[in-house]
């Protein structure tokens, strides 16, 4: 008995230790950023040349990041992205032909890219929601055609903002329904839900948000399982189209042919193109 008593005390320990470890440094793992060197700046820069902007929030935080207007007179679609979390969104600068019509927005996290700061669960929000609200004003945007496409952690960046306004739709890539459920598939042993400081629970928004959505996973996925995604496309308000893409992992879907038409196909439903 004395032996068995040693072995519990001895796991219980570990397991406080490891969940106060969780707890601490779960800001790095969930918020791991991606910054922007020198030279791609610089090349990014005569690539694509006035698309840099830079936006001071109303905390003071300068966000940097990318504006692509589309061609033409009239007020034009806006899509706004969000990125994963080690992802640096300028790669999306040069896919701006899959998003024909729309203007692009592409602004890096607190504390990614070029931008100041530090991430949270509430400042990305807040950001989402600012950015949204001085793009939408500008004349040269069409506020009725506002499309979201949020890509694993900036899933629940975009479906924060479209339970708060007014979109055309929702584009989500490797979304979970939350991020205590995510984490409780890696830690079950654990109290994720009280140890999560950035819950993301786009669980309980999702039967909220009436517009049309498309969900793209990869049936490989073992970070965000397809299973986590399927659970938040089930919840949602409105249209659904789910596309799981065969053999492909986490990191692999922006590679492949069935991602991209899958996208295009979406936005020519909303444009009726």
């Amino acid at each position: 008995m004395p032996i068995v008593v040693s072995i519990f005390k001895i796991a219980s320990v570990i397991i406080i230790l490891f969940a106060a470890m969780l707890y601490f440094r779960q800001d790095g793992m969930i918020f791991l950023g991606a910054k922007l060197s020198p030279s791609s700046f610089k090349e990014l820069l005569n690539r694509f040349p006035r698309s840099e902007i830079r936006i001071i929030t109303a905390d003071g935080t300068e966000l940097h990041g990318w504006y692509l207007r589309a061609n033409g007179d009239e007020p034009t679609p806006l899509l706004i992205y969000f990125g994963g979390n080690a992802e640096n969104i300028a790669h999306m600068l040069f896919e701006q032909n899959h998003f024909k019509g729309y203007s692009l927005l592409l602004m890096s996290y607190r504390g990614y890219g070029l931008s100041g700061g530090k991430a949270s669960q509430k400042a990305l929000c807040s950001d989402a929601l600012f950015l949204y609200d001085h793009f939408s004003a500008k004349p040269e945007i069409d506020v009725n055609r506002i499309l979201l496409m949020g890509r694993s952690l900036g899933s629940g960046v975009a479906v924060h903002l479209a339970s708060r306004r007014n979109v055309e739709g929702v584009v989500l890539v490797s979304p979970y329904d939350s991020m205590a459920a995510l984490a409780k598939e890696f830690y079950p042993w654990l109290p994720t839900t009280l140890l999560l400081r950035h819950p993301f629970d786009s669980l309980t928004l999702a039967p909220s948000i009436k517009v049309p959505l498309l969900t793209i996973v990869g049936s490989r996925d073992n970070i965000i399982t397809p299973q986590r995604s399927k659970v938040l496309v089930q919840a949602w308000g409105g249209k659904t189209q789910l596309v799981e893409i065969e053999g492909v992992d986490h990191n692999e879907l922006g590679n492949q042919r069935q991602f991209w038409d899958a996208i295009e196909g979406f936005i020519g439903d909303s444009t009726g193109s």
